[in-house]
């Protein structure tokens, strides 16, 4: 038997002026589930948010929550005291454990020996101490040192995290969370990915970062043309049956479009009003068009090749780079010799100078020590997080067009400002609207396009997946596959990086390490290196040491069979899987349930191919300790 919801929405509706957001849109979340809504920019899924905190009513429908239940928010924009500290602005989380601990803390100051032993009984009570040490794990994950600093001197990122870290701490029965990835590094999106899978929290978030729907989500939502559609399963299993409604989808409008070719026919040959059931035809045909008009395609396939200009021999050479900031040495003595082609990912924890890097490389800021030296051939433009200038009294179309009118392609061809807009999900009828009107998402969107309207042979990224949608952030991708010119990009979107470059920029201990190979790869190698370590210091405080006349341990032979015989099953999955993958990149010619076949090929090959790589790793990790004692 089902558990009751602790959230219910029946035929809820919303709109702005003559934009319908959502329209009777019903869902229920039970405890347990872990719910990811997506939806393109300006579709209402932070509106949507709001009307269930009951900050933004909705226009109609009804929003019920179970009593007695508690629910936490982490919201784009926090709603923090600005004149509390760091650590009292966490400790303001609603937790009877806080409450005791913030009264331990007031006796603690007064020398009250009464309030002190009634406060400790408190502490004692609520699992205080558990509570604290709790907070300060939190607290250390999420990089919030600086304890007494007041809120009103951090950064919107800063108070982001601080409002995440007091959302977690109350773990309350429903947390409803809007991108709850952005302004976190890698490391804090690894570890509350890690966080929010392992428990039992009930959620329901907006997010566009594909490893989290992938890792956390038992169920996605996506709000379409103000419709609701719901997907069972995490981002793998949303896909297929996407293509699965898509390919279904495809089927209906080609029926439609046979039945409209014969009705046109017939409707050229007659008088508009001949007899009641000339007119009730009339009415169906406009009804055909209307159809026809809201299941037409979201997307473009952004299948062109802009023709920049030719990079010469020199691109960019990087020698002795230094950089200092309030006192402290971000990195020192950087070198690099970009080549065509190199496609390379900045990563690193937050205030280790990424930004500050790229701004160096650009001219935005001056190096302490080292050189920056530009080949003549490069043209390149830079997307920052705070470069955005737009005009809200300029129109769309004309803020585009104000960079060039054309985009040069290859063979003579062009692609206008208009043509781009609708590449990068901007409808014809949006070109006129003035920006002032767009979201923030779409402002971003925007400004990217002014960027790329440049035709570039040299993208400098920062962030750019930051307030994007799923669906921007893909045609962005198809765009940068394509992209034959050099690109340098910082990102917190895993599977954006993971897609996107080849190498890596490490930002760690004040040093810059080049890594040559994927992300993935990278996060792999350092998984292994904390097992080993953990291994390491689990033989070395619970063992005794070795003495040399003892047997030098090492695998099996059955193991060391084992582990080669592995290594030609990881061959020959991996390939398997490439061949899968090159059939789902061309699903023209597929039969009825031919795509759903073909997916669960792919599952079963990945979910195979995974097992294989654990036991390598076990078995290879097995034998690395096995080797170092």
């Amino acid at each position: 038997m089902a558990l009751p919801p602790y959230l219910r929405l029946t035929d809820v509706s919303k709109a702005y002026h003559d934009k319908v957001l959502f329209q009777e849109i019903s869902f229920s979340i039970h405890p347990g589930d872990k719910i990811a809504l997506v939806a393109s920019n300006g579709s209402g899924k932070t509106t949507l948010i709001r009307a269930i905190a009951g900050s933004e009513p909705a226009d109609a429908g009804e929003i019920y929550q179970a009593s007695g239940i508690r629910v936490g928010y982490v919201f784009q924009q926090p709603q923090l005291d600005p004149d509390l500290t760091v650590k009292e602005a966490i400790m303001q989380a609603d937790l009877p454990a806080m409450k005791a601990l913030r009264a331990y803390e007031k006796a603690q100051l007064s020398q009250d020996t009464a309030a002190l032993t009634a406060a400790l009984d408190a502490v004692e009570k609520h699992h205080g101490w558990d509570v604290q040490q709790n907070m300060q794990r939190m607290m250390s994950q999420l990089q919030l040192d600086h304890l007494t600093q007041p809120i009103k001197h951090l950064s919107g990122g800063q108070q982001r995290r601080i409002d995440l870290a007091r959302a977690l701490l109350e773990a309350p029965d429903l947390l409803i969370l809007d991108e709850p990835t952005n302004h976190l590094d890698l490391d804090m999106i690894e570890w509350l990915e890690q966080y929010l899978a392992q428990g039992n929290q009930t959620l329901f978030m907006v997010t566009h970062d594909r490893y989290f729907l992938e890792s956390v989500c038992s169920q996605i939502f996506e709000l379409d043309r103000g419709q609701l559609h719901t997907y069972v399963g995490n981002y793998s299993d949303y896909l297929t049956a996407r293509a699965q409604r898509a390919l279904e989808a495809a089927k209906q409008r080609e029926s439609a479009l046979n039945l409209y070719r014969k009705e046109l026919v017939w409707i050229r040959k007659q008088p508009r009003a001949r007899g009641t059931k000339s007119k009730a035809r009339v009415e169906a045909f406009d009804h055909l068009i209307d159809a026809l008009q809201a299941s037409r395609p979201d997307t473009q396939s952004l299948e062109m090749e802009v023709n920049m200009q030719r990079l010469g021999g020199k691109i960019l050479e990087i020698e002795g780079l230094s950089k200092q900031l309030g006192g402290r040495c971000l990195f020192q003595g950087v070198h690099h010799t970009f080549n065509k082609g190199d496609r390379i990912g900045i990563i690193g924890r937050n205030g280790t100078g990424k930004t500050t890097f790229l701004n160096l490389l650009t001219g935005f800021d001056i190096a302490d020590t080292g050189t920056v030296t530009w080949g003549e051939t490069v043209k390149w433009a830079y997307y920052r997080q705070q470069g955005m200038t737009l005009k809200d009294d300029q129109r769309i179309l004309d803020v585009v067009k104000d960079v060039a009118e054309y985009l040069p392609l290859k063979k003579g061809k062009t692609l206008s400002a208009a043509q781009l807009l609708e590449r990068f999900l901007f409808p014809p009828e949006s070109h006129f609207k003035y920006v002032s009107l767009l979201s923030g998402g779409e402002k971003r969107r925007l400004y990217l396009l002014t960027l790329l309207m440049t035709n570039p042979n040299f993208l400098i990224l920062d962030e750019p997946t930051n307030d994007l949608d799923m669906q921007t952030i893909q045609v962005l991708e198809d765009f940068l596959e394509a992209f034959k010119g050099c690109l340098l990009v910082v990102s917190h979107d895993r599977y954006f990086m993971d897609k996107l470059v080849d190498h890596l920029f490490v930002f760690e201990n004040e040093q810059v390490r080049y890594f040559p190979q994927s992300y993935s790869v990278y996060w792999e190698q350092q998984q292994i290196e904390q097992r080993q370590k953990a291994a390491v210091n689990t033989v070395s405080s619970g063992a005794k040491t070795p003495r040399k006349k003892d047997k030098v341990q090492k695998l099996s032979w059955k193991e060391e069979r084992e582990l080669e015989s592995l290594e030609q099953e990881l061959e020959t999955l991996q390939a398997r899987l490439q061949q899968l993958e090159a059939e789902l990149a061309d699903t023209r010619h597929l039969e009825a349930g031919g795509l759903q076949r073909l997916s669960q090929a792919y599952g079963d090959c990945q979910a195979a191919l995974e097992t294989a790589e654990l036991r390598w790793l076990e078995l290879e990790e097995k034998k690395e300790a096995l080797t170092a004692f």
